[in-house]
């Protein structure tokens, strides 16, 4: 974590991104996606060690540094992809790399089978495809997630007296992640507030889909994928609960390792991280 990064702001005809920047002007250019609720310290640990890249570690909109969507507006899967594809064109990035953990790994399966021209290799850790819904569900879906955005605006985020008291509620979320983890996400999602501090993320964040794909339909995005891509699962993380979703990958482009640890095994100690590192510098550095 000593390696130098550059803190940024990426401007969009529709919006403004935080970012932090690793490596040399001309590595290999890679674009790191965190996931849900985290922001761009999620690579802190991973990204100074793969050595000869060029990576972009984004705030998703919403979440870190980045600007938060207008008001009136939801937080959908696909809006994300659109981000990325901007800041490539931002970039001057034709073709390039995606890093993704969680719903980054999801935004960058959706990106390369929507776009399999723009993409060179799909680096995954413990994400792959978005909850699916099926279309008798939809109605009810759609129901509740408009009544809830309807109601966003009288929930208040909560405020903790104490950095080291968010620090605690982090750690034990709906996915836990270690003291360690938590504070390098907390220094990066905090904000102070009157009467301590408070989380940066839009609120919004927190609500349901309103329109989830079909099995069908995530099934068509990872058959598109046509670049070299390598997913690993962490033992004790979210993608080894859902093994028929793991077989719908083609054995021709995706390569599987599995992982000691949880779900954000690449942040939680050093350890993960360089186990991470290692299946991912030859592959998105190859020689």
């Amino acid at each position: 974590m000593s390696a130098t990064v550059e803190e940024v702001r990426i401007s969009l005809p529709h919006t403004e991104l935080a970012a932090h920047i690793y490596g040399p002007e001309d590595g290999l250019p890679v674009i790191a996606l965190h996931g849900w609720l985290d922001n761009a310290a999620s690579f802190a640990r991973l990204a100074p060690k793969l050595t000869g890249l060029r990576i972009v570690a984004l705030d998703f909109a919403g979440h870190g540094h980045s600007d938060h969507r207008p008001a009136g507006t939801s937080y959908d899967i696909w809006d994300y992809v659109y981000d990325v594809l901007a800041v490539a064109d931002q970039m001057g990035w034709q073709r390039f790399s995606l890093l993704g953990h969680s719903m980054g790994a999801i935004v960058s399966v959706l990106m390369a089978g929507a776009l399999p021209e723009r993409i060179e290799r799909l680096a995954l850790i413990d994400g792959l495809v978005p909850f699916t819904g099926e279309a008798d569900e939809a109605p009810e879906r759609m129901g509740k997630a408009l009544r809830d955005l309807m109601a966003v605006g009288n929930k208040r985020k909560p405020v903790y007296r104490e950095f080291d008291r968010a620090v605690e509620a982090r750690m034990t979320g709906m996915i836990g992640v270690s003291r360690e983890a938590a504070e390098l996400l907390a220094q990066r999602g905090l904000m102070p507030v009157p009467g301590g501090y408070t989380w940066r993320t839009d609120s919004r964040l927190m609500l349901p889909s309103v329109m989830r794909l079909t099995q069908a339909h995530a099934r068509a995005f990872i058959s598109r994928v046509q670049c070299p891509a390598h997913l690993i699962i962490a033992e004790s993380g979210s993608l080894s609960r859902h093994e028929t979703v793991l077989e719908w990958l083609d054995a021709a482009y995706f390569t599987v390792t599995t992982l000691s640890g949880g779900h954000h095994l690449h942040v939680d100690d050093e350890a993960g991280a360089q186990r991470v590192a290692d299946c991912f510098k030859g592959f998105l550095h190859p020689s």
